[in-house]
């Protein structure tokens, strides 16, 4: 791993924030020479410093500053990162604003000594997990993901590629280190001991029977096996809802540093996933059973439309630009196998955000222990169920019965 940095490479602060913003030619339309700059600290993930930062006298001359740490922000200079990532997230970034402009925010610049990228702040819009657990609804997530997804992926797979440009495309993407991270967070530390899982000690008894459930575990190693040797498209590498910037009428994908090429699964997956982990959540986090019923249908409903927006615009794509003139049945059966991925990749992501490192506000964050653990045990069943029985699946209405089916085994009997 090559963790050295720029001769040139500081990390900024707050207070020397203003000074860097003054020196960057990009910026000066958008401050001028004599206004006072005011920042803040806002960043709240594992990896970078996040500032906020505006005119004092026009706070709607904003940016957002990002600039990566050569070390894992949640544990410290012992769990060392390559800074290169930063340089993989602006490319990323510039594609996907080629294709989806409108669900990517603006990039104004990205600097190569820093290993910072300064981007349009979205400072009208929330991260879509914190909407979700206040339970707000977003009436066009569905229609907007779906495209993002569609596009992002359809046109940087082999089905739109020239067969040079993508293999150029693969090796620029290459990105060991973060898809490390991935292969041990996501399909290895949650299915055995390690001291860097995180669960509750009360949903015990449910993480000792899964890490010794040999037959799911053969499931996650043929979901890892995909996500480390099938490179179908480039992938966001990290789309939760954690990763998602939403209002009543705009959805923003954000922070593609993990973006590799991939299993398109593992995206649609990511985001399926974390939809389900909230649909757990409003369990307990929603006691009126009305309330609940609503809310919940209502992301059963995004998932569902979500997957028929993509599929809907995929196939759109594919049969305007193939380049590899497949025989008929051939994209039936393709659009199967990503729905039997998407439900699998989901899956692992649900279980690892319950027992590993880095969990959820939407279950964590849940005060109460006995309410917690019901929703947590839900989490894990509804993932059990899914990537046990995706091979089954012949729609994303039976993905969805599956998870409606799935009870907590919280409390034990």
């Amino acid at each position: 791993m090559n963790t050295t940095t720029s001769e040139k490479y500081f990390p900024l602060t707050t207070d020397t924030v203003p000074a860097y913003i003054r020196g960057q030619p990009e910026l000066r339309e958008l401050f001028h020479e004599h206004d006072v700059i005011e920042t803040a600290e806002v960043g709240d993930g594992n990896l970078n410093l996040v500032f906020k930062v505006w005119a004092k006298s026009d706070p709607s001359r904003t940016v957002v500053l990002k600039q990566a740490l050569p070390y894992l922000r949640l544990v410290g200079d012992s769990w060392p990162l390559p800074t290169d990532r930063a340089r993989i997230e602006a490319d990323a970034l510039e594609i996907q604003s080629r294709l989806v402009p409108q669900h990517v925010p603006k990039v104004y610049f990205y600097d190569a000594d820093m290993y910072l990228t300064v981007m349009q702040n979205l400072n009208d819009h929330i991260i879509m997990r914190k909407g979700l657990i206040q339970g707000i609804k977003y009436p066009h997530f569905a229609e907007h993901i779906g495209l993002f997804l569609a596009r992002t992926l359809g046109y940087t797979s082999d089905l739109v590629l020239d067969y040079k440009t993508k293999k150029e495309q693969v090796g620029r993407f290459i990105n060991p280190e973060l898809c490390k991270i991935t292969e041990d967070l996501v399909f290895t530390e949650p299915y055995r001991y390690t001291e860097r899982n995180r669960y509750h000690p009360e949903i015990e008894p449910q993480v000792l029977a899964f890490q010794a459930d040999q037959a799911l575990h053969v499931e996650v190693a043929l979901m890892k096996e995909k996500f480390m040797t099938h490179a179908q498209a480039l992938i966001h590498g990290d789309l939760h809802t954690g990763s998602i910037m939403v209002n009543q009428t705009e959805t923003y994908a954000i922070d593609p540093e993990f973006a590799f090429y991939g299993p398109m699964g593992f995206d649609i997956g990511a985001v399926i996933g974390n939809l389900f982990l909230n649909y757990a959540a409003h369990e307990v986090r929603t006691p009126d059973p009305d309330q609940r019923s609503d809310f919940q249908q209502y992301l059963t409903n995004t998932v569902i439309q979500l997957w028929k927006v993509f599929e809907r615009e995929f196939q759109m794509i594919w049969d305007q630009v193939d380049t590899i003139n497949l025989p008929v049945g051939y994209q039936q059966d393709y659009m199967l196998r990503l729905l039997h991925d998407s439900a699998g990749m989901a899956a692992c992501k649900m279980m690892r955000r319950v027992i590993g490192l880095a969990g959820v506000e939407d279950i964590r964050g849940i005060e109460n222990v006995e309410d917690r653990s019901i929703a947590a045990s839900l989490a894990l069943n509804i993932a059990r169920a899914l990537i046990m029985e995706r091979q089954d699946l012949r729609s994303i209405e039976a993905l969805v019965e599956v998870a409606i089916g799935c009870r907590p085994a919280y409390p034990w009997t």
